[in-house]
């Protein structure tokens, strides 16, 4: 991490917790977790446990983002939620571009207008990108974080920094306990920095690391000059082991 850049610690809940299960894991740990801690700190509970997230975390410092958001603001787009949506719900920003996202049929197109929509609403963006283990055995991932960012970025502008975050997510480590080293983590969260600057300014920017990340290897993950923070899967659910994430990006 580096010193001018504030970590951010992330919890993605994916499908799990009801509203009740929600505001219990969250009390719990806005209490962990202190009024005051040294990273950013945010939960993506279901859309169902939205609001009851935005209520058990009222005056602490823990924001609620979404796990995902459609590009319109509006219309015949069933099973979908806006930004707007999101706002109303006490929202303050949502995750694009997950792996599993993509997987279920979102594109590189879909992505980019998700990014700009949610910027527009004044929504934090944490923009995922990442690469399958046969991409990496074929040497090819530098080539596909490149055209992941740059095409989710091709309407970004040098004032979205303030609200832009990219989270570097390598599918073959998501909850298979398979983590990428901190020297692969380091070498890709660079990738990522150096492709995003072309858009904004690199330096600024919070770049994330996602993948089986875990009280054991957070610290040595977050160490690493070009990993602003994590994104975290599993580990998010229990609040004690995420809180334990938390104080691993001091």
């Amino acid at each position: 991490m580096s010193a001018g850049r504030r970590p951010l610690v992330a919890g993605n809940w994916k499908m799990h917790k009801t509203a009740g299960e929600a505001r219990e894991a969250c009390a719990a740990l806005a209490a962990l977790v202190g009024p005051d801690p040294v990273a950013e700190v945010a939960v993506c509970p279901p859309y169902t446990a939205l609001e009851a997230a935005v209520e058990a975390l009222a005056g602490s410092p823990v924001a609620v983002y979404a796990q995902n958001m459609h590009e319109a603001p509006q219309g015949a787009h069933t099973g979908e939620i806006s930004a707007g949506m999101l706002l109303a719900a006490g929202v303050d920003g949502t995750l694009v571009g997950h792996s599993e996202r993509r997987a279920a049929g979102d594109t590189d197109a879909q992505v980019a207008l998700r990014v700009r929509a949610g910027l527009d609403a004044g929504l934090r963006v944490v923009l995922c990108c990442g690469e399958s283990l046969d991409i990496r055995r074929a040497g090819d991932t530098e080539q596909w974080i490149t055209r992941q960012v740059r095409s989710a970025l091709a309407d970004v502008h040098a004032a979205d920094i303030v609200g832009l975050v990219i989270a570097y997510e390598p599918i073959w480590a998501i909850g298979t306990g398979e983590t990428a080293t901190p020297d692969q983590a380091q070498e890709a969260c660079a990738i990522v920095r150096a492709v995003a600057s072309e858009r904004v300014e690199g330096e600024a920017l919070r770049v994330l690391y996602g993948g089986s990340v875990s009280p054991a290897n957070a610290a040595e993950l977050m160490s690493r000059p070009d990993v602003d923070g994590a994104l975290v899967g599993g580990a998010s659910l229990d609040p004690e082991s995420f809180a334990q994430i938390v104080a691993a990006a001091s």
